[in-house]
């Protein structure tokens, strides 16, 4: 059993909560709590480590003999240690390090969201939620945007890094992969103050839609690569919506307008 918050491999687990860079190179992130462990194992994500202690319930305890089962490396800790380690402040009792495996993109993609600057981690984990649940393929990442695989980020995503394929690309690979000289989407761009009505765009074809920061709105890669912009209507006079409710009211207008 592992006792001391000074363990090399509590020490490890720190730096991979804390800082992108040491994500980025060791390819490695975190997750915490049943939920997410059995989602990463049930989508067949390679663990590195799972971090457990005894005082987890039935159905962490079946989660953690299922990782055993595979093969992959456990370790028991104090419940202090598990304090230590994690990223909230009431921990479940399990925690899985996973290898970073982003999904891949469908050869002809036709629903795909880019989130251009959103710098809150939940606002992010948000979007990625969303748009695991209204079917869009990808989530892009430029430049700019916060980390994907960052603790806060990870949670609001309720596991959406194994459904969706999260992809931190630069704005010139953007622009080959959603403006290809074959099948080249449409790309809508959502604008608080000016643009199309957003219900009398027609997104019933393949496009991309881009999501800017509440801030800042969209910058000007994102604006050269947009074909349309669209806003929502607000008959209460405010300025502006959330990023993340403003990506679900037309991510979901897409779901509809396709169904129907």
């Amino acid at each position: 059993m592992i006792t001391s918050a000074h363990n090399p491999k509590i020490q490890w687990l720190h730096r991979l909560q804390d800082q992108s860079k040491i994500r980025r190179e060791e390819g490695a992130f975190v997750i915490e709590g049943v939920r997410l462990a059995e989602e990463a194992l049930q989508a067949g994500w390679e663990p590195r480590l799972v971090l457990y202690t005894d005082q987890l319930n039935d159905r962490g305890q079946a989660v953690v003999e299922q990782y055993a089962q595979r093969g992959a490396p456990l370790e028991l800790a104090s419940e202090e240690v598990m304090k230590s380690a994690s990223d909230t402040r009431t921990p479940q009792g399990v925690l899985v390090v996973l290898a970073i495996k982003p999904l891949q993109l469908p050869p002809h993609p036709n629903f795909l969201l880019i989130a251009d600057g959103v710098r809150d981690p939940g606002n992010l984990g948000t979007l990625l939620r969303t748009a695991a649940a209204a079917g869009a393929q990808a989530m892009l990442l430029p430049p700019g945007s916060t980390d994907a695989y960052a603790p806060k980020v990870v949670r609001a995503a309720m596991g959406a890094h194994f459904r969706l394929a999260v992809q931190e690309l630069e704005w010139e690979a953007i622009r080959q992969l959603v403006k290809p000289a074959k099948r080249p989407l449409q790309v809508y761009l959502a604008d608080a103050g000016s643009g199309l009505p957003y219900t009398q765009a027609d997104l019933r074809t393949p496009l991309a839609l881009i999501i800017g920061s509440e801030a800042e709105g969209a910058g000007g890669e994102a604006t050269e690569l947009a074909d349309t912009r669209l806003h929502i209507p607000m008959p209460g006079h405010m300025e502006s919506l959330n990023a993340a409710v403003a990506a679900a009211v037309l991510m979901f207008e897409v779901v509809r307008q396709r169904k129907a």
